[in-house]
């Protein structure tokens, strides 16, 4: 089931923010993230907030999911509008399947964001997919209704590997998918998955290798987690599958980075390999460097200046409070200077381009010499005041960050 909410304090019922957060709003990105919380089916390591029509009954309404969707796109143009907020720069369609909505549906909630917030000329618009449900039709449709860039849900080629992950698509479908996106003239994101139980190291490198022989022009590589609450978190405290190893994990991460860099895809974020910047995702990127985001839909996370709030979870919920005239923010948190500095850390020391140090503390700034002693950072960057992973920082992304947040 969907993770539980983190601690937070309640939030107003029209959705205001503190002055302090419009404050040079202006001069900031902003992006948006519109949920879509619709499965054909769970796969066992989500937890995302997900739910399947069966599991919702008579609450599986996605018409209604969606008047509730645009109210809430109006609702973010009544709250930024103090602030003068810049137009969207990205649009970001996650889940959940996207495409269990029809293109057309889609279309009518980047139309009310173009609407509502505005969009700038080069916005980058990406949803994604499930392999099987793009087909030709669906992704011209996409590109017609304004969409950039796809993400297929790849996770892997190897069928005893989608199995143990309740993947349900047809691997031969995703080289269809690929080739109808690119058909269409949308860019092509495949995200995969490592360390799944029983995946071995040529497993992965037949996913890696059929990946990069589609041609996509963006790769995202996650090791699988085994969230509490799974399906597959029940199945490891019962013996029925090994838990993932941490040695198995990094040999994999460094075969992803060897055999993305051989076929000419450039790391810029710990998990992410693109062919250049221009096929970099620039949603994810102003994630990691602390931008403004305002989300749409059930559960959905929203952070503008320092202020972030997460939603009600179940669709039926949602969609009461927005028909009521309410905010459908479950609760929040204005995090102030200490905790805004550590998020940058944590954030930004994950990217190709690095942390600055003038951002760092005094005895962090004096840590970064350790670090690179012990090879975790490069050398040449932190000459050029950059903090910046080697690839076995990558690997130990976390002991960089705690001698990096000293004390």
């Amino acid at each position: 089931m969907p993770s539980t909410f983190p601690p937070g304090d309640p939030a107003p019922p029209d959705g205001a923010l503190p002055a302090t957060a419009l404050e040079g709003m202006a001069a900031r990105t902003l992006g948006v993230y519109l949920h879509v919380p619709f499965c054909r089916v769970r796969c066992g390591y989500c937890d995302f907030n997900t739910y399947t029509l069966p599991e919702l009954g008579a609450d599986a309404d996605t018409g209604r999911y969606l008047g509730a969707a645009l109210a809430e796109v109006e609702l973010a143009g009544r709250v930024l509008a103090p602030g003068d907020p810049p137009p969207a720069s990205t649009v970001f369609v996650g889940g959940g399947t996207p495409t269990m909505l029809a293109p057309a549906a889609l279309g009518a909630l980047l139309g009310r964001v173009r609407d509502t917030l505005g969009l700038t000329d080069e916005a980058e618009v990406t949803t994604e997919a499930n392999p099987d449900t793009v087909t030709p039709r669906v992704a011209e449709e996409l590109a017609a209704q304004g969409f950039t860039r796809v993400s297929l849900g790849m996770q892997s080629v190897v069928p005893h590997v989608l199995r143990t992950l309740d993947r349900t698509h047809d691997p031969a479908n995703v080289e269809r998918a690929v080739a109808a996106v690119r058909a269409a003239g949308l860019q092509v994101s495949l995200d995969l998955i490592y360390g799944t139980p029983g995946e071995s190291l040529e497993d992965w490198r037949s996913s890696l290798e059929t990946a990069v022989s589609l041609e996509p022009d963006h790769v995202s590589a996650y090791a699988l987690v085994v969230e509490e609450g799974t399906r597959l978190a029940a199945q490891v405290r019962r013996g029925e599958l090994p838990a993932p190893e941490d040695d198995d994990e990094a040999d994999k991460y460094e075969l992803a980075d060897r055999v993305l860099a051989g076929a000419g895809y450039d790391w810029y974020e710990i998990s992410n390999w693109a062919r250049g910047d221009a096929h970099r995702c620039r949603h994810n990127v102003a994630y990691w460097r602390g931008g403004d985001w305002w989300g749409v839909g059930p559960g959905a996370h929203s952070h503008v200046g320092g202020v972030r709030w997460w939603n009600v979870k179940h669709p039926r919920a949602y969609a009461d409070r927005l028909a009521e005239g309410l905010s459908p923010a479950h609760a929040r948190e204005v995090l102030d200077d200490g905790q805004r500095h550590d998020e940058t850390v944590l954030l930004r020391s994950r990217l190709a381009e690095g942390l600055p140090t003038d951002l760092l503390s005094a005895p962090a700034r004096t840590a970064v010499a350790g670090l690179v002693a012990d090879g975790l950072v490069d050398g040449p960057a932190a000459v050029r005041g950059r903090v910046v992973p080697t690839l076995r920082g990558r690997l130990l992304a976390d002991t960089v960050v705690h001698r990096l947040l000293p004390g």
